[in-house]
C-alpha cells in the first residue's frame, strides 16, 4: 500500500487481488479461474458513492457467483471505499 494512504483504504487491483486470494483460500480452484469468475472492480465517486464506492460483476457458474457474493458482502465492510490504480 503507499505511503500516507489510510490502512483501511486500497486500490482497486489490490482489491481484486485479495478477494482472488480469499476464494482460492475457501473454495480451491486456480487464481486464474476465479479472476475470470470476479471481473474487474468498478470504482465510483466517493461523491456519489459515500458508503462503498465499489461494485464487481461476477460471471462465472451459479455457484461460484454464490460464493463471491457472500465475499463480497464480508469484503464491503471492511473495505467500503477503494482508490483508482
Amino acid at each position: 500500500m503507499e505511503a500516507g494512504r489510510p490502512p483501511d483504504r486500497m486500490t482497486a487491483g489490490e482489491l481484486q487481488d485479495l478477494l482472488v486470494t480469499a476464494l482460492v483460500r475457501k473454495a480451491g480452484g486456480s487464481k486464474r479461474d476465479w479472476r475470470a469468475a470476479l471481473g474487474k472492480v468498478r470504482v465510483y465517486s466517493p461523491e456519489t458513492h459515500p458508503h462503498c464506492n465499489w461494485s464487481v460483476a461476477p460471471s462465472g457458474s451459479n455457484g461460484e457467483n454464490a460464493i463471491i457474493e457472500r465475499l463480497l458482502d464480508d469484503v464491503r465492510g471492511k473495505y467500503p471505499l477503494v482508490t483508482t490504480d
